[in-house]
């Protein structure tokens, strides 16, 4: 087999798969391997188990997370408006692995999980240390310890939405809200900036 063709192989097995495993978070190799019109040796020969499986899933999760963290922020000066921003960009894509990632602490620890988005907390607490530099956030905490405690909220409310406790149209513009509150926004201020920001999927 080609390189182009088993990368082609690779990519199509693992977007069939995530689509299974959200349906079916119990969704067996040779499941995935039906969904994906191949032979199971062929999934086993990418993925040498469904832990692995599911972990380069993640894998890809935190690479889309990543570019949306930083599509969100380019080009915009106002930390706050750049967190604003970076929240709902990342949303779209948390709201879309939400799933992925309760199924992944069956097999991934949250430390893995935390340490695949070590780029992103520190681009996030970039951010957060230019607003607090500017006077734009107020926290007792650091710029490193906030971008974690922005880190767990995202968890939280993806989670929340997972039990249904926060509407899945509601939580995307929460989350973009509630991370500049913590970081010492008012709500006043939080919300009318994120209002004021162009309609976005997940809330």
């Amino acid at each position: 087999m080609t390189s182009g063709r088993a990368d082609a192989n690779r990519r199509r097995i693992e977007q069939v798969a995530l689509a299974e495993l959200l349906r079916d978070p119990d969704a067996s190799m040779d499941q995935i391997a039906r969904a994906a019109g191949v032979v199971r040796r062929t999934v086993y020969g990418h993925f040498p188990s469904r832990d692995a499986l599911i972990a380069a899933l993640v894998d890809s999760a935190v690479e889309s997370v990543a570019r949306a963290h930083a599509s969100g922020r380019e080009g915009v000066t106002d930390p706050a408006e750049a967190l604003a921003r970076a929240a709902l960009a990342v949303w779209r894509i948390a709201d879309r692995y939400r799933l992925l990632v309760a199924l992944a602490q069956r097999s991934i620890t949250m430390e893995g999980i935390r340490d695949r988005l070590t780029p992103v907390r520190e681009a996030c607490a970039a951010v957060l240390q230019q607003g607090l530099d500017q006077g734009v956030f107020h926290s007792p905490l650091p710029a490193a310890a906030l971008a974690h405690v922005h880190e767990q909220v995202l968890f939280g409310l993806m989670e929340a939405v997972n039990t249904g406790a926060l509407a899945a149209d509601r939580a995307g513009r929460s989350a973009a809200v509630t991370v500049l509150i913590s970081a010492g926004v008012s709500p006043e201020r939080a919300a009318d900036l994120v209002d004021a920001l162009p309609a976005t999927g997940g809330g």
